[in-house]
């Protein structure tokens, strides 16, 4: 039997789940080639939050990020995750600016794209897995994992079919909030396996308490990969920890062949790194624990954070479980979408406004009656007619895919940004978050020219020299 192999989420899911997505390039540069001799499966280092992040609070190109740390890489694959047709953005975009985004990802270093789609409508995978293929990348679609009366195991080996035969390389369950629980993974598996040919890859997070239960249940049923993070950023909301699981399979038919004490120095430069940001308030210790919730409300720990923020900004604290209990409520009557961006962000907001406004879908965001309308893809429940007509009215509502209703953006993009263009990748920072790239932009080219960014004439768009 192979051995089991682990693809470590340090550089991405680890610190976006635990700290915002905060830790800067120069925090992983020293740390990179000792991560590339532990032998892990893939290093996950960029997309999901990582790209906005480092535009919005780092000041920091992510493009320029990936060509570094791949430059130091021998040995290991650079993993990537991206929200389908969504990119790494939070609406759909026009397939021109799919195709360039992944051509462009796996151009500059990414060798693995996990491809998710959050209503798991797999017409949304099409573009990004067809261009991985084509570009020589592995091409790893991802089960958006929720639990709801369609969303069983029969449904789950359904869409998995589906995904192999567009041509995924291997397929992921991809448990975002912590509620698969260790047995009902081990029937997943094993029946997944039974199904397809692709090797079966399964992540998730400890913010339930049962990850690495489960995880040993999964790898009982043959599971090829597991997602895992260094101790020091392990656990809480973010994924279990690489060393213990490790240790637990040593001298089994499932040993990892991994060595504790290279995994020991990671864990060591990383101590310091998680107690930084422990000390600057930006890891909050709540999010360490375990937090019961998510088994009842299936919401995911960055879910949970969201809306106690959004209460606090209302000096609306003491409507927090009201809050919650409202969640499964809104997410039924919208077709039970699973709680991963952006579909968590939208019905987390429109469970806030229900009970803020103390009349429910008495506001709704322009979000959640896009989706209604069908601009996000098709739930797997029919939304109720009752709640179509009081969101969008008599509105007709789209059955295609979306994205054949968008028109190609790449050139018009590149026209309204061309004079800050510095290389073929600015347009795609630019198309996915317009306004935090431009201020990037504007702050790169002033330091280049050494010269206050303000001297850049807005009215005029031109630059002072």
């Amino acid at each position: 039997m192979t051995k089991l192999k682990i693809t470590e989420t340090v550089l991405r899911d680890a610190h976006q789940s635990l700290f915002a997505t905060r830790m800067n390039t120069e925090e992983m540069l020293p740390v990179i080639e000792l991560l590339d001799k532990v032998g892990y499966h893939s290093l996950e280092m960029w997309g999901g939050a990582t790209f906005d992040s480092s535009l919005r609070f780092l000041n920091e190109d992510p493009w320029e990020r990936l060509r570094k740390l791949k430059s130091r890489v021998k040995n290991t694959k650079f993993q990537m995750l991206l929200r389908g047709q969504n990119i790494l953005g939070y609406k759909h975009y026009a397939d021109d600016v799919v195709t360039e985004f992944v051509k462009k990802s796996i151009g500059n270093g990414i060798d693995i794209i996990r491809i998710f789609d959050a209503l798991n409508d797999v017409r949304n995978l099409e573009t990004a897995l067809r261009v991985t293929n084509k570009e020589g990348g592995h091409a790893q679609c991802a089960i958006s994992y929720t639990i709801s009366p369609v969303h069983n195991i029969p449904y789950y080996v359904k869409t998995a079919k589906k995904m192999e035969s567009m041509g995924a390389n291997s397929i992921c369950i991809k448990d975002m909030s912590g509620i698969l629980t260790p047995y009902v993974a081990y029937e997943l598996v094993r029946e997944l396996k039974k199904a397809v040919k692709v090797p079966i890859q399964i992540h998730t997070h400890y913010t339930s308490g049962m990850a690495s239960m489960t995880y040993l249940k999964a790898i009982e049923a043959g599971v090829d990969v597991i997602d895992t993070a260094i101790s020091p950023l392990a656990m809480g909301t973010s994924q279990p920890p690489t060393e213990p699981l490790v240790a637990a399979l040593q001298g089994t038919e499932y040993d990892t062949g991994l060595d504790l004490k290279v995994l020991s120095e990671v864990a060591d430069y990383f101590k310091p790194i998680r107690d930084k940001y422990l000390k600057e308030g930006i890891l909050d210790p709540k999010v360490l624990g375990v937090d019961a919730n998510t088994l009842i409300y299936q919401v995911p720990g960055g879910m949970l954070s969201n809306l106690i923020s959004q209460l606090k900004l209302q000096n609306k604290e003491d409507k927090y479980e009201e809050v919650l209990a409202e969640v499964p409520k809104v997410r039924e009557e919208l077709g039970f979408p699973p709680l991963v961006t952006p579909m968590s962000q939208m019905v987390g907001t429109q469970a806030l406004f229900n009970v803020l406004t103390g009349e429910r879908y008495k506001m709704v965001p322009k979000e959640i009656k896009d989706y209604v309308k069908g601009l996000y893809g098709q739930p797997a429940v029919p939304i109720d007619e009752k709640i179509i007509e009081k969101i969008v009215g008599k509105d007709s509502i789209i059955t295609c895919r979306p994205a054949d209703l968008i028109e190609p953006q790449l050139e018009k993009l590149k026209n309204e940004m061309k004079e800050y263009l510095e290389q073929d990748e600015d347009v795609l920072s630019y198309a996915l978050f317009p306004q935090v790239a431009m201020s990037y932009f504007k702050t790169r080219w002033a330091e280049k020219y050494k010269i206050e960014s303000t001297l850049y004439n807005e009215e005029e768009k031109t630059h002072p020299i």
